[in-house]
């Protein structure tokens, strides 16, 4: 039967969404969950939507080898689609003994001393985010009672495990931009923003490329789809931020180009501030030398500035810089990385 004190566990445990520090959120979580819902041991797995794997967020007294395999094998065994299927949390005590006759009981489960176990899976919306895992050393603790308060608290503990809430914190994503994440197994969308339009773009994919393999930890920049321009960010979510494999974060907003430049001004522009040359610059942009030196003229009398020095200088403090495809394009990289 609900009580009093169960009413104020799963109200700590919601409060613990607001928590910035995730991590300690989590683990706090673990342990009002085990007020209401007693077990000896009990862990937050997260699934890792830009690398696939299921990894640990938390844990309380598993083993490290434990702990692993309740991330990582435990979602390849019938036991687990019966977790994603049924409405109410299983347990290893209301399964009428199915789960204790199977090998990953009997290899994993029973060897660690544990008789009960319940497992919930946690969603948001529509989107599957990971488990929660409790275990009892004790036959038979996990009853009704025990499935249903679980259950109750599932929303709470799916807002914590939710590796995609994490980026839009990190990333600290205005209302009005798209962003998206390039993980190693591709773009992943995160609930309730656009993709950025730009990751359509193969060339801008291959500046994506060389950013990552760069080290770098962010990049600003102006992009172009078709008429329309974007401020685009790129940046590498820290480990602290990001437990699961390694991602970039994608973030683009709708802009003008500021001081009236025109398209091959911005691109003149961006070449002055990566110390090329007019002959340099006329080589790449495939014009005449005198051709650079009066779009060199407009951008100065258009932004204002005395030299190319000071132009450079205001390309990259307002990151007024548009990389172009070749040897350009990773040249920008090297020297634009924050």
């Amino acid at each position: 039967m609900l009580t009093h004190h169960h009413v104020a566990a799963a109200t700590r445990v919601g409060m613990l969404t607001r928590e910035r520090d995730t991590a300690s959120a989590c683990g706090e979580a673990l342990s009002v969950l085990g007020e209401a819902i007693p077990h000896d041991a009990a862990t937050l797995v997260a699934l890792d939507p830009a690398g696939g794997r299921h990894i640990q967020l938390a844990g309380l007294e598993y083993s490290a080898t434990t702990s692993e395999t309740l991330a990582a094998e435990f979602v390849g065994t019938p036991w687990y689609r019966a977790v994603i299927e049924q409405p109410l949390p299983p347990s290893i005590s209301s399964d009428g003994g199915q789960f204790q006759r199977g090998s990953f009981y009997e290899q994993h489960v029973r060897p660690a001393g544990y008789r009960d176990g319940l497992t919930g899976a946690l969603r948001r919306g529509d989107r599957y985010v990971g488990l929660v895992h409790l275990s009892s050393a004790r036959a038979g603790v996990f009853d009704t009672d025990a499935r249903q308060l679980l259950a109750a608290m599932l929303p709470a503990l799916a807002a914590l495990a939710d590796l995609t809430e994490r980026v839009r914190a990190l990333g600290a994503l205005p209302p009005e931009a798209s962003a998206a994440l390039i993980g190693p197994d591709g773009i992943v969308d995160l609930p309730d923003c656009d993709r950025p339009p730009m990751l359509a773009d193969e060339e801008f994919l291959s500046l994506v490329a060389e950013f990552a393999g760069s080290g770098g930890g962010s990049l600003m920049m102006v992009w172009r789809v078709d008429r329309d321009w974007y401020r685009v960010g790129l940046s590498r979510q820290p480990p602290a931020g990001w437990p699961g494999a390694e991602v970039l974060l994608v973030q683009a907003r709708a802009t003008r180009l500021p001081y009236g430049l025109s398209p091959r001004e911005l691109d003149v522009l961006t070449r002055i501030a990566m110390g090329q040359s007019n002959q340099a610059i006329a080589h790449g942009l495939f014009v005449s030398p005198r051709t650079v030196h009066t779009h060199i003229e407009h951008i100065l009398r258009k932004t204002g500035c005395a030299a190319r020095a000071e132009a450079a200088s205001l390309a990259m403090r307002e990151h007024l810089l548009r990389p172009t495809p070749g040897g350009a394009l990773a040249c920008f990289v090297r020297r634009h990385l924050a």
